[in-house]
């Protein structure tokens, strides 16, 4: 059983909810201006892990047939055999359910919403298929998150949620586009598409700075329209400096640090971003 979990734990890269945990952590103490009811916080938690699983089961299931072809994922479990294409999409199945329920133990609305990020938790990862900015179906993904808890803590939409949507989804949008660098040549070859296998490495990175520009552009809004203090402000000052750095890790004839641009300075960002929140809410 440990060693099946650990397989499925492989199969969704669980540690990479890292990237969206600590944004929607902070998306619940932005909207309620403090920590809300633990129930409220652990029902939410509960539906960002089902919907993120649900999401990496829904592209590991959908995407099987390219990842067979793809030399960069021969070691990934579904690719390997380790769990079969019928038990991928069980697993995406009954996260969505577990969204669900999630959605319904906080409100009404929440629970009649929650159909809307299933599906786009489907549409994402057939986005490739059909769209060179399948970055931006992600990045729709993440806008949700904090919408979704401002709807759960509150019943309606804050505009400072919709700011720090729209932060999250340039963010996402931005990393995934470096991410992408590394399978130009492969999609060329299958007929995937994505920016950088449409508009070359150059124009890629160009596009990835200017989403992240715009992510630093939308969080100073949320402050602004949040009534955050100088401790966000300066701490989102601090977060562009590892946008910054990640970016020059990443060059037009270099691409050996794509991994530790994209799964270790984004986990900071995300951590970061989260602990300025709380400071600038307790301190302020």
């Amino acid at each position: 059983m440990i060693k099946k979990l650990k397989i499925y734990s492989e199969l969704v890269k669980f540690e990479h909810t890292i990237f969206a945990l600590p944004f929607a952590v902070a998306s619940v103490f932005i909207v309620y201006k403090g920590l809300p009811e633990i129930e409220k916080l652990f029902w939410i938690i509960v539906a960002l892990i089902a919907g993120r699983t649900a999401g990496m089961a829904f592209n590991r299931f959908f995407d099987l047939p390219f990842d067979k072809l793809n030399p960069r994922s021969q070691n990934w479990a579904s690719v390997k055999g380790l769990v079969k294409p019928g038990e991928i999409l069980v697993l995406a199945i009954i996260s969505s359910l577990i969204l669900v329920f999630s959605a319904y133990q906080l409100n009404k609305l929440a629970f009649y919403l929650s159909p809307v990020a299933i599906l786009l938790l489907i549409i994402y990862p057939l986005g490739k298929r059909f769209t060179n900015f399948v970055h931006l179906l992600l990045g729709a993904v993440y806008f949700i998150i904090p919408i979704a808890v401002s709807i759960a803590l509150l019943g309606k939409v804050e505009i400072s949620a919709i700011f720090l949507g729209l932060a999250m989804a340039f963010w996402v949008a931005g990393f995934d586009i470096l991410y992408a660098l590394q399978d130009i040549e492969f999609d060329k070859k299958v007929g995937l598409h994505s920016i950088p296998s449409k508009f070359g490495v150059k124009k890629a990175l160009t596009f990835a700075r200017i989403f992240h520009f715009l992510t630093f552009i939308f969080l100073m809004l949320t402050g602004y329209f949040a009534g955050l203090g100088i401790i966000y402000f300066v701490g989102v000052v601090i977060l562009a400096t590892f946008l910054i750095y990640e970016h020059s890790l990443i060059k037009e004839n270099d691409l050996s640090k794509i991994n530790v641009a994209f799964f270790t300075i984004n986990g900071y960002v995300s951590i970061l971003y989260m602990v300025i929140v709380i400071l600038d809410i307790y301190l302020n």
